[in-house]
């Protein structure tokens, strides 16, 4: 694991660090693995996507994100207790919050989605949804005996009261079908949405105004994305996956996102530069879309 002053920023080859109250999007590094259950490698994610990110354009064949502003923080403390690792991300999304910018989390497993949520809580910011992008539901009460697993992390924010719309599910048990009915989460599964090749969809007329966006990237297929560690296969492609969360962005203003679970293949740097491509891309969707 690099050292703080060993994280490089994104999009460092053509963008010098703005102060932190010039830029929109503040991302997150959050190298956190602890309760992966299958492939590991998940706390190399946000250097090895920052790195990559060194080998963007700016303009994004639309825009220029970049021009909204983008702070690489230091990487949050994933050390001890889970509870403190939640607590920590909990804290620098609160600090985004202050200064009235976005946050955006680089994970790392998908358990961390809980601890940015966790900050907005805390920031007083309670009239918002999440919308998830994932191969999984994640709404298992606890996964071999973690409540902050990475298999629970849906179930702790629809337990907070936070609105859930779920995209590209495609593996899950009994337990969290149930939970899906107790708390009333939306839904459009993979069966649903990849043969029909859906590119548009309307959340409920009654889902928050403001939403976090969480993208975990098994929700893609492993043709696009193998570099995670519980790939299914049936997943989202690369244009679907961004003209759904364009789709959010119309309807919907985002007050920030994450992107997960991506685990570095050593030798396969495509991998890298698509998962920083895609960062960049769903800025620019949020940038076009405000």
């Amino acid at each position: 694991m690099l050292s703080e002053n060993e994280y490089p920023i994104f999009l460092g080859s053509e963008i010098e660090q703005p102060k932190p109250e010039d830029a929109l999007f503040h991302i997150i590094p959050i190298p956190y693995e602890e309760t992966v259950s299958y492939g590991g490698g998940t706390g190399k994610g946000p250097t090895s996507i920052l790195e990559a990110s060194w080998q963007l354009e700016t303009f994004d064949n639309f825009s220029n994100p970049c021009d909204l502003g983008i702070y690489t923080r230091s990487p949050v403390s994933v050390f001890g207790p889970a509870e403190q690792v939640m607590d920590n991300i909990a804290a620098a999304t609160k600090e985004v919050l202050a200064l009235g910018k976005m946050p955006v989390g680089i994970g790392g497993e998908h358990s961390v989605t809980w601890g940015i949520i966790k900050g907005l809580l805390d920031a007083g910011e309670t009239d918002f949804g999440v919308v998830q992008i994932d191969a999984h539901a994640d709404l298992r009460d606890r996964y071999e005996g973690h409540k902050h697993s990475h298999a629970s992390v849906m179930r702790l924010v629809v337990e907070a009261g936070v609105p859930l719309f779920q995209l590209g599910i495609r593996a899950y048990c009994e337990e969290e079908v149930q939970a899906r009915k107790d708390h009333n989460v939306g839904y459009l599964d993979a069966h649903q949405l990849v043969p029909n090749n859906v590119q548009e969809f309307q959340l409920p007329e009654n889902f928050p105004k403001k939403v976090f966006f969480t993208l975990d990237v098994d929700g893609m297929d492993p043709s696009v994305f193998p570099s995670t560690g519980t790939p299914v296969p049936g997943g989202l492609g690369w244009y679907q996956t961004l003209n759904l969360f364009e789709s959010v962005a119309r309807q919907r203003e985002i007050i920030g996102f994450d992107l997960l679970e991506f685990a570095p293949i050593e030798g396969f740097h495509a991998y890298d530069f698509a998962a920083a491509q895609l960062m960049y891309k769903l800025m620019g969707i949020i940038q076009r879309n405000r």
